[in-house]
């Protein structure tokens, strides 16, 4: 009797409190890695392949981890990209409420891995082999029991809080404050058309996904940190793996090189479209250093109309795709106080056209390419000369 009440008290490895918070954090990152690594990059966005050792490694730790099916998981994730931000994204804080989504995100997940129309529509190319149907998905309760009763044969009672962090870190980390967070607070690099933010620029915690503005801009890359001073430890596993040969990177951001003292060809064109989101960030801090210089200059005739002016910092950047007609037409009628930010907004916006225009062929997007530049380079204004040279040595 006393054999077994120490067994409940200290399990077999009879580990001090700081072992078993080792163990648990241990763990838990395993499982953070496996949804960044396995289901996130390779499952939902074929940004890379994994060995089948890796691969199938991954799928047992989050079978007994989480629970979770690959299929359900990549599905919902990829409805998320293509609805992102709209009624149908299945966990949009835009539209649902941060605190909706951020305390409910894994309840948001099960009503959604419930509709068979995503199934069928995004679970192309996840697992159906044997073991996956016969006991992954047919037996998901198994696996988190299977995980309880080691964590209690380990610890002993304790192995029961180990368990229960275990089971809501992914919800909570994952479900609720990437796709919370994620979508609401923090920085962004690139405008994109959605409102994918950078919670911090150490992708550590939560393997990565922190940097989840440079993912939605780049959703098909195995890499998620695009500054110098942007970590993505999930890239750093990524980066082991396929140095022992088991994972092959597919896709990362495109970055272009810039050639001096060649004419704008279709190659500059090219790397332009495919660079869009570089070219556009550089062009908005070009805006930011115009605008800065248009409010020291204003201040010294109109202080209260240079004061407005600087109020709109922030939304001058923004593309105006990603604006309200209320606000366009606000922002429009504050600037027309200065010609020169007049000027760069509406060159800005015709820049923005050259990847819009599908129905142009390449010899006329080139023309208007040229247009652009010479425009640029002829107006008078120091930032938008700088920028139109440097637009020119894209390749």
């Amino acid at each position: 009797m006393d054999a077994f009440l120490t067994f409940l008290s200290n399990g077999l490895l009879d580990f001090s409190f700081w072992q078993i918070a080792a163990y648990t954090l241990i763990t838990t990152h395993i499982t953070i890695a496996g949804v960044t690594i396995y289901l996130h990059r390779h499952q939902a966005h074929r940004a890379l392949d994994l060995h089948p050792i890796v691969s199938h490694f991954f799928r047992f730790w989050l079978w007994i981890a989480t629970g979770q099916n690959t299929k359900e998981w990549a599905s919902i994730h990829r409805k998320h990209h293509a609805k992102c931000e709209t009624e149908e994204d299945p966990h949009s804080p835009q539209t649902r409420g941060l605190s909706e989504v951020l305390w409910k995100g894994a309840d948001l997940y099960r009503i959604e891995a419930k509709n068979q129309e995503t199934l069928d529509k995004y679970g192309a190319g996840t697992p159906d082999d044997w073991i996956e149907r016969h006991l992954y998905t047919r037996y998901t309760t198994l696996g988190v029991s299977l995980m309880m009763v080691i964590n209690v044969a380990l610890f002993g009672v304790a192995g029961l809080t180990v368990w229960a962090i275990q089971m809501a870190w992914i919800p909570f980390w994952a479900a609720g404050v990437i796709n919370g967070i994620g979508h609401f607070w923090g920085y962004r690099n690139f405008d994109n058309s959605d409102a994918a933010r950078n919670i911090f620029p150490w992708g550590i915690l939560i393997g990565g996904e922190e940097l989840h503005n440079n993912h939605h801009t780049y959703a098909t890359s195995a890499k998620l940190s695009n500054k110098w001073y942007e970590f993505d430890i999930g890239w750093m596993y990524i980066r082991i793996l396929s140095a022992l040969g088991l994972a092959k990177v597919k896709k990362t951001p495109p970055k272009p090189v810039f050639v001096k003292n060649i004419p704008v060809d279709e190659h500059t064109l090219e790397s332009i479209i495919k660079n869009r989101y570089e070219v556009m960030a550089t062009y908005a801090r070009s805006l930011k250093s115009g605008l800065k210089a248009e409010v020291e200059k204003l201040s010294d005739v109109d202080k209260t109309a240079a004061k407005r002016l600087a109020s709109l910092k922030k939304v001058l950047v923004k593309d105006t795709d990603n604006m309200s007609p209320e606000v366009i037409e606000h922002l429009e009628g504050e600037i027309k106080v200065s010609p020169t930010l007049q000027k760069m907004y509406d060159m800005r916006n015709e820049l923005a056209t050259l990847w819009r225009r599908s129905n142009l062929s390449r010899e006329q997007l080139l023309a208007h390419l040229h247009d652009w530049c010479d425009r640029a380079e002829k107006s008078g204004i120091a930032v938008l000369q700088s920028f139109a040279m440097q637009l020119r040595t894209y390749r």
